[in-house]
Formats: structure tokens, sequence, C-alpha cells
């Protein structure tokens, strides 16, 4: 008789040994229950194959081991390197519609909406809104439809030429100033309704109307401004500055949302990628009174400084836009600091060199409360931030090292804009507000609350907190 071979798993020592026939159909049973378990299996086991092959797949390869690097940082307490997310197909966002960037406001590029009616209770000067620009405000204000409101002189002290513009009504009309009744001249006369002083105050033989408006305008900061004569004390109605406490904000630059409510992206690019180089600065001025530069070399001893221009061993003049290009495309940090430490203070230096380009910026300048009031959150590191170069190099070499933390710098791009102020539209409409409010206001000592507590030779943490605002503008 022919013996019937099982399997291992159904082997019995006592079946093996016993030929009887009720044995043998029993074998034969159990046989044929192994049988048709194997042809399931067999049709099974392509299927299973095929699953653990995409699973292996969408796994990727297995991690390579910590290299001693890495474990060097795990034990200093840095967090590991992560990976950038950036967006997949189902994260792009949709670009705004040709109706949704017209339906924002006249000021932003693209937009149309205007003010419609007169608000008597716009937040014009300063005493509206403490601690705000008001420079929204001043934007969207208009004048009644349903009134016949007389132009008003502007008498530029200093002349055009300084100031870039021609005379008559031509700046209000062009830029479509929602208060266009100004006209511009640069004739002295007695009849003008505001005088515009532009950096220092320039003597007028001119006989002064009691309403007549004076206003002081300073691009620079107070240790790059002459002094003002004992002819300015009680003189200077308004003041035209940087400072956010000045009636008539005017800032380097102005930055906007275009929805408040989205203030971040998801990225589209990954700002780190093919960046093989750390930090760059251009600077000529070598005797800032911040000692900004020797700030700069201690950093260097730390991390890779690459300066430009008369201060460093590297060179691009300004003229070539190969220099500014060669920034977004080699390095990640740019040294974005002012040449003086002074309340508000905040130029091109950070708002073109730094933010307008792909490089995460480094600043030195204004206080740190006063850089976040003008920029966007997460887009800068304050020098005051940390306690020396060496922690600040430190934390460098960390967002160096991690994409993903580097990248979050740079989730403010494309939510908004730097904005044309239009000074000279405001300044239009701050002289018809002030008419209608019957506001009158004026320095006793405009030089003491330009100057005063103003800056600081040396970092702020060392002045305390900022002093409160001087009582220097009075309402008459």
């Amino acid at each position: 008789m022919k013996r019937i071979y099982l399997p291992a798993y159904l082997r019995s020592q006592r079946a093996h040994d016993a030929p009887s026939a009720v044995r043998r159909v029993a074998l034969a049973r159990m046989w044929g229950r192994a049988a048709r378990a194997l042809r399931r299996a067999a049709l099974l086991l392509p299927l299973a194959l095929s699953a653990l092959a995409l699973l292996l797949l969408t796994r990727g390869p297995p991690a390579p081991p910590p290299t001693p690097a890495a474990v060097a940082m795990q034990l200093q307490g840095i967090p590991a390197v992560s990976e950038p997310h950036f967006q997949d197909s189902n994260d792009i966002e949709v670009p705004a519609t040709e109706d949704e960037v017209s339906s924002r406001p006249w000021y932003m590029v693209g937009g149309r909406a205007r003010p419609t009616a007169h608000d008597p209770d716009a937040k014009m000067f300063p005493e509206d809104a403490p601690g705000e620009d008001r420079i929204i405000d001043q934007l969207m204000y208009t004048l009644p439809e349903d009134e016949d409101v007389p132009v008003k002189t502007i008498l530029l002290a200093n002349g055009f030429s300084p100031w870039g513009v021609r005379g008559g009504r031509r700046e209000f009309i062009k830029n479509k100033c929602p208060v266009d009744r100004c006209s511009l001249t640069a004739t002295r006369t007695d009849h003008a309704d505001a005088i515009l002083f532009k950096d220092h105050h320039t003597a007028l033989n001119v006989k002064r109307d009691i309403k007549q408006l004076w206003i002081l305008y300073y691009l620079e900061c107070p240790y790059h401004t002459p002094p003002l004569g004992l002819t300015a004390y009680d003189v200077f109605n308004y003041t035209a500055t940087y400072r956010r406490d000045s009636d008539i904000v005017a800032p380097y630059e102005r930055w906007v949302y275009h929805n408040p409510k989205i203030t971040e992206k998801v990225l589209d690019r990954n700002y780190a990628a093919n960046k093989t180089k750390k930090v760059a600065w251009f600077v000529s001025n070598c005797h800032a009174s911040n000692r900004r530069l020797q700030y700069a070399r201690k950093l260097s001893k730390h991390i890779q400084v690459d300066i430009y221009g008369a201060c460093g061993a590297h060179h691009c003049p300004k003229s070539d836009p190969n220099c500014l290009e060669m920034l977004d495309r080699e390095y990640k940090f740019y040294l974005a600091f002012e040449n003086s430490n002074c309340r508000d203070y905040v130029t091109e230096k950070f708002f073109v060199n730094g933010l307008k380009h792909s490089v995460l910026p480094i600043v030195m300048g204004a206080r740190p409360s006063e850089y976040a009031a003008v920029a966007p959150p997460n887009s800068y590191i304050h020098v005051e931030e940390f306690a020396s170069p060496k922690e600040l190099a430190a934390y460098l070499h960390r967002l160096d090292q991690d994409d993903t933390l580097y990248n979050s710098y740079f989730k403010w791009k494309d939510t908004g804009e730097f904005i044309n102020t239009y000074f000279f539209c405001r300044v239009c409409a701050m002289v018809h507000a002030s008419e209608r409010r019957l506001r009158r206001a004026h320095y006793t000592d405009v030089q003491a609350w330009w100057r005063e507590a103003a800056c600081t030779r040396q970092d702020w943490r060392a002045e305390g907190k900022p002093p409160a605002d001087n009582d220097y503008r009075v309402r008459d």
C-alpha cells in the first residue's frame, strides 16, 4: 500500500504507526483538509506579497544611525533637525481673484476701495489713538461730499526740489488723494494755511496767521539732524517723522495685511535650499554710535559673517544689482543693523535689504517692542533677544541645521504688502481735519520732544523701560 506523506504540522507518531483502516480514513480526511488549506494559501500569497511591497515603499528606507554630531546635539539639549513641510496638492492656496484684489483699499496694489463717507471721529491725531500710527485712518479720511470745501495752500519752506514734487494741485490729483483740496507752493506768502519745514527751521519773513499750521519733518534720527535754534520754541504745531508718536507718522515702509485674519501661509518653497553661506552685511559707516561693527566682529568669532564694503574684506558695490541677488541666493541671514539705536528708528536696511529679500534679518536699532509694532510677526531676530553674540550665533547655527525652524520665519510672505503711505495726501487731510475739529496744539519745545531719551549709545536693556511720552505737545 502506498504510504501517504503528510506535512510536518499534520504528522502524528500514533497515526504513522497504526495502519488500520479507520486510521487510514482519518488520515485521508486530514490530508484533504490540508490540501484545501494549501490551495487557499496559494491563492492569497500574491495578494499578501503585493501588500507587503506597498507597505515597504511607503515607509521608505530605514533611518540611518545617528551621527556623532546628532548625538552631541541631543546631549546639549538641542532638538533634532526636522524636515520642512511645504505645500502639497491639498495645501495650495487659490490666488486672489481680480474682484478680491480690487476690493482692497485704494492705497494697495490693484485696490479700488475708497472712503465713502466723512467720519468726524476718525483717528487722525495722536490723542485719538495713543501708541498707534493712524496712517490707515488718515489715508481713508474724506470730506463731506455736499460741501464746497476751499483749497488749502501748503507752503514748502525748503522749496520743491528737496521733496521731488511740483507746485499746484498736481501731487494730490495725480495720487487720487481722498482729500485733494490742497495746493503746494514755494512762494513765501502770508496766506498759506500750513508751512512744511524739512529737516530744519528756515527763517521766513512772513507774517504768521494765528490759524496757520507749522509742520516740522525729519527723515533721519536725532544723531543725524541739525539742532534747532531758539526761534523753534512754541512755533511748531505738527511733527512729521518716523516716530509713532508724531502727528503725521512718516515711516520708511508700512506693512499691511491683505486680510488681517490671515497672517501666515503654508510655504511653497524652501528658503534654505542651496544656501551655503551664513551671515552677510553690507555696510560703509564703520563708526556708528551703537558700535554695531564691534558686535558683528564678536559674532564672527562664532559663525561665518561676510562683511561687504568699507568695513570688511568683501566687496560688492551698491550700484550692482547682483549684490542683493547674491544675498538671496547664497546667504541665510543678513545683519540689518541701523547706525543708531533710537526710538522707532527702523529704516530701509531692515525693510528693503531684509524683508523684501529671501534672507532672515538680524536687527539692531530700535527697541524689540518697536520692531514688533512695524514688522510682520516672526519675520526677524533682534540681537537683544540674546545675552551675547555667542548665544545669538548658537541659535543661528541651530536655524542653519533645521530647515523647518528656519522656514518658519518666512510664513508671513505673500500675506500682505508694503504700501505707499502717500505723505502729501495725509498732510492735506490733516490740515482740513484740524480746521474742522477746531484743533489747536503746539510744541513748547520741539527739540526736547525730539531728542530727550530718544536714543542710546548702548543696548536698550541698559536703559530700562521706555519713558512715558513727554508733555512738550500741548493743546491750545
